[in-house]
């Protein structure tokens, strides 16, 4: 099966343990994020929202920087070990079990929304962007990343990475909900929202454990980030 979303509540119990190695890999993409993402965005004292938000790891990153932080996934085991983790690290994040095509979330209430490894696994990318767009405030920002649509990302993603290296399940993914740059463009834009700039992300080195660890790369052929814009409202 592709597209496996059951993957996260399989592991929720070891989530915060380091034992499990595709899970590490996924501890090990939030600080390359972070590293593109805190150019553009200031943490501090801003609501800010984690869709797809799974076990916590972003959503713990961005509270420690000082964010009010809600984290919404449809995986209800990983949302209760991320709830567990932030309890234990004295972290004030809600946590609660949602979709990003119906977020159970006020109209205009964050300054930002945060989604990564997300919008190639949803069901309907327009109707979730349409939501992000809802939930943000005027000049909120959408910030996210995802997988590109093209061989060589298929080949990297589910070829080298899940069937080979491991670094993923088997199943993870399902190529044909990769995203392109240019369509990612055009439905932000169709969604109302005023797209920036994007830029790779990729393998930069490797740690103690010989996991990979990750940064901005200036290629997007495989993965990107980028960021989009909700327009301030202007009162005539």
């Amino acid at each position: 099966m592709r597209n496996d979303l059951t993957i996260y509540d399989q592991v929720a119990d070891q989530w915060w343990s380091d034992e499990v190695r595709w899970v590490r890999t996924l501890k090990n993409l939030v600080p390359g994020r972070l590293k593109w993402f805190d150019r553009h965005f200031e943490w501090l004292g801003k609501d800010v929202l984690d869709l797809g938000c799974a076990g916590g790891f972003m959503a713990e990153a961005m509270a420690e920087r000082g964010a009010r932080v809600v984290g919404i996934d449809p995986a209800a085991e990983a949302v209760a070990a991320a709830r567990r983790h932030a309890s234990v690290m004295g972290l004030a994040i809600q946590y609660d079990v949602g979709v990003g095509e119906a977020l159970p979330c006020a109209a205009a209430h964050f300054d930002a929304v945060v989604c990564v490894d997300v919008l190639e696994h949803v069901a309907n990318l327009s109707r979730v962007l349409a939501e992000v767009a809802r939930v943000l405030r005027p000049g909120g920002l959408f910030l996210f990343d995802t997988i590109n649509r093209n061989p060589i990302a298929r080949l990297a993603t589910i070829a080298v990475a899940e069937d080979v290296l491991r670094l993923l399940p088997k199943g993870t993914h399902d190529p044909a909900l990769f995203i392109k740059p240019r369509e990612l463009r055009k439905a932000l834009e169709g969604a109302g929202l005023v797209t920036g700039p994007m830029t790779g992300l990729g393998p930069r080195g490797v740690n103690r454990r010989l996991d990979l660890t990750f940064g901005p790369v200036p290629l997007t052929a495989i993965l990107y980030m980028g960021l989009a814009r909700k327009p301030e409202t202007h009162v005539c």
